[in-house]
């Protein structure tokens, strides 16, 4: 059993979740991921790393309530355990001196980009960081992005904080301040992914984008996550979770990202998750 170190609401309906998990704690890399389970017999949940501190034995991943799984580890408080914690998983995000890096993160992909950002730092890159939300008030870590960039730039929707507008507007805002990416790392929601890989294309900066597909065992083996990338069939969970942002069939991966909405949604209804929310 995994005990929970801490778990507490950062912003509407992201959660950020602190676990005692010393051998994925040793060994876990930037962009990696763990499955977790909130109980026997549970769901396994695939979640992105956002910090760890391997002397202490902690892993921290920040989700997000959508379905009665998540609505469960969302309920967990310190002291309490669960029975999987899985990982890491997946391959490691490139980390080298690219020259001018700039990460773009949105919602729980915020927190993901945290220890890319960190990383590429310390191998002597330029690191600017792309922060989209749809108001302050889903903003969160920006404080330790800010330590770990050497810019930062912000576009909420409402015009609460940064500049009013969203993804769209992130190459202007960069030409302004005279930054060309040698790489562009996404992390976020797939609409985020894809857009950004939709604006970059033409701009010709790579772009790395962090997959989120559904997943079942992690490991390979059943092919659930699998992605259409330069038309050859790949699994996020050992191929990925990172890959050049345009190869991905978008088409497809949105098709089968929306499959089970209705049977994510359902068992929150009619558990007793529902009442607590």
């Amino acid at each position: 059993m995994y005990e929970v170190i801490e778990r507490r609401m950062i912003v509407p309906n992201l959660h950020e979740f602190t676990v005692r998990a010393p051998a994925v704690a040793r060994s876990v890399k930037p962009g990696q991921f763990v499955i977790v389970r909130p109980e026997e017999n549970g769901e396994r949940i695939p979640l992105s790393v956002a910090d760890w501190d391997r002397e202490a034995g902690t892993v921290t991943s920040i989700f997000m309530q959508v379905g009665a799984s998540t609505a469960k580890l969302a309920r967990l408080k310190p002291g309490q355990t669960i029975p999987t914690y899985a990982g890491p998983l997946g391959r490691k995000t490139d980390i080298e001196n690219f020259g001018t890096v700039l990460l773009v993160g949105g919602c729980y992909g915020i927190g993901s980009i945290y220890p890319v950002a960190r990383a590429l730092k310390e191998a002597g890159n330029k690191v600017y960081t792309f922060l989209e939300a749809r108001g302050s008030f889903l903003l969160y870590w920006e404080d330790k992005l800010a330590a770990a960039s050497d810019g930062m730039f912000i576009a909420t929707r409402d015009g609460t904080k940064g500049r009013k507008g969203h993804i769209a507007d992130m190459p202007a805002m960069l030409s302004a301040a005279g930054i060309t990416p040698d790489r562009v790392i996404v992390n976020g929601c797939t609409f985020l992914l894809m857009r950004t890989s939709e604006l970059t294309r033409p701009l010709g900066w790579k772009t790395v984008v962090n997959m989120n597909p559904i997943m079942i065992d992690g490991t390979g083996m059943c092919g659930v996550c699998r992605v259409s990338v330069g038309g050859k069939m790949k699994f996020a969970c050992v191929d990925g979770p990172d890959f050049d942002g345009h190869e991905i069939d978008w088409a497809e991966f949105l098709a089968r990202r929306k499959s089970y909405g209705p049977e994510e949604v359902d068992p929150l209804r009619r558990s007793s998750c529902a009442s607590h929310f």
